[in-house]
């Protein structure tokens, strides 16, 4: 069994403290083992970044796009070896794992323009002989903790762009699938990033309240559980720090009257199962305005949902690979086991799948629940699993109000042909990222991704343009040259340009 490795200061560390198995959840097999960072570790790779900064700092943003040209071209041409290792210790499909790449890429090429995006303003003459600009300049030591579900494209969302916009990063991944996020992180060195810019340190609690706690770090990004991102942000910013922390999420579809069933039943099927659910925007309720659409996307939906092709993720052609961990799909079944003792009609049931020469994997099948009503347990949490639950309502204004009322405003869309109802949900809608006919919405990297309610705690979200406001600090400045041939009188009046 390998011993997966820190990368600080452009060299791999082991550690010889603790460790933890990373499975390959196809098989249920321990496959490598992961350092768990102590605090000197981390502090460590905190070291390193803090002493790179000032000259990461000096490089033109030019120079800093060109290397970042350079690791585009490098991450396509390893697609095939990242895209494995995402799938070996994910489990999700070969075919999912390269479409999570592909969407990390895209905002490495969005950080290519760091040149653009770091432009400051002018005023010329804002008073006699006085100009004033504003600069973008980075803010120092910035961290990353990010999740397991997407552990090449979430880190992609962050260092990149802090790298781009001249601070140097300190990333924390999943310990539960941490290659493909070493690899890349490599291959970012091997495309002329400066050592120190960019370390990984893998850790549990202890390593990120060691990021925390370091006065050196200056910004903290997180993606994971709404516990955690609500922790993370009101310790860090309790100690100074800037923070975006992004949390968890129970995603609706509402399909109305009107809706185009046979897309939407598509749409729903790979929302809602693919990734096995593992999605903080996933679709896990759909909200069907009447029986009779209700009825009609039962009788649609349950025969793919038994169809669906499930094996291990690295075998191609699949909709489905396993979950994650063993204690995840336990905790996956428990909520199908409570959706049934609440009363909920279970349609499809996927407990107790086994897939042929992987009898040891963490599979679960598709399930569906109907007849679903809020006060459950299965529709108020966040269950992260390929579990669909359908909730009937009498009218669009209550399946808003029905959202509307969630703890979580991540993601959501309607199905619908009729402009009207869909203008009226994008506009009184309180969720952050919204479709029409799309039921992933996940916005492209130049834009920006976010929730609200207690799915983001911070003000700015993830990527694009939020996330170089999020990894810059605004100095504006105001320059005068009198003439030198005039004197002027002291001014005891607060200054206008009147």
């Amino acid at each position: 069994m390998t011993t997966i490795k820190h990368l600080i200061d452009g060299q791999l560390l082991a550690d010889t403290g603790r460790t933890t198995d990373v499975f390959n959840p196809s098989t249920g097999e321990a496959i490598h083992q992961v350092p768990l960072a102590s605090r000197e570790t981390v502090q460590q790779a905190i070291d390193a970044a803090k002493a790179a900064f000032p000259a990461w700092r000096n490089t033109p943003p030019a120079k800093r796009a060109q290397v970042l040209f350079r690791f585009k071209q490098l991450l396509e041409a390893n697609e095939q070896r990242i895209v494995k290792l995402i799938s070996e210790e994910h489990g999700k499909t070969i075919e999912d794992a390269a479409g999570e790449l592909k969407r990390g890429i895209e905002n490495v090429e969005y950080a290519t323009a760091a040149p653009e995006l770091l432009k400051g303003e002018y005023s010329r003459n804002v008073g006699p002989n006085i100009d004033a600009w504003s600069d973008f300049q980075p803010i120092g030591v910035v961290a990353g903790i990010t999740p397991f579900n997407f552990p090449a494209m979430v880190p992609l969302w962050m260092y990149p762009l802090a790298i781009a916009c001249g601070n140097t990063f300190v990333l924390k991944p999943s310990e539960r699938d941490p290659s493909s996020t070493l690899l890349i992180a490599e291959l970012f060195q091997e495309a002329g990033l400066p050592k120190g810019v960019l370390n990984v340190v893998h850790g549990d609690k202890e390593a990120v309240d060691a990021l925390i706690e370091a006065p050196e770090v200056k910004a903290l990004s997180f993606v994971g559980s709404t516990p955690i991102a609500e922790y993370i942000y009101s310790e860090g910013t309790r100690r100074g720090k800037r923070v975006q922390a992004l949390g968890g999420a129970k995603n609706h579809a509402v399909l109305m009257p009107d809706a185009d069933l046979d897309n939407a039943v598509s749409a729903l099927m790979g929302a809602a199962y693919g990734s096995c659910g593992e999605r903080c925007m996933a679709i896990s309720v759909a909200v069907c305005v009447g029986d009779q659409i209700a009825d009609a996307l039962v009788a649609k939906i349950v025969p793919q949902i038994k169809a669906l092709k499930i094996g291990a993720g690295t075998s191609c052609g699949l909709d489905m690979g396993p979950l994650v961990t063993r204690a995840h799909q336990q905790k996956v079944t428990g909520y199908v086991d409570d959706g049934v003792a609440a009363g909920a009609q279970l349609v499809v049931d996927g407990r107790g799948l086994k897939v042929d020469g992987h009898e040891k994997g963490f599979f679960l099948g598709g399930c569906l629940f109907d007849r679903v009503t809020p006060d459950m347990r299965i529709y108020k949490e966040e269950i992260f699993g390929p579990v669909l639950c359908i909730v009937r309502v009498n009218s669009l204004e209550e399946a808003m109000q029905l959202i509307n009322d969630h703890e979580y405003g991540n993601g959501t869309c309607i199905f619908t042909r009729d402009g009207e109802a869909a203008r009226l949900f994008c506009d009184e809608i309180e969720v952050g990222m919204v479709g029409v006919n799309v039921p992933l919405p996940v916005p492209v990297a130049y834009h920006s991704f976010g929730g609200w309610k207690r799915s983001l705690f911070g003000d700015l979200h993830a990527y694009g343009p939020d996330g170089v406001r999020f990894y810059t600090k605004r100095k504006a400045i105001t320059q005068r040259w009198p003439q030198r041939a005039t004197h002027e009188a002291a001014q005891f009046a607060f200054p206008s340009n009147g």
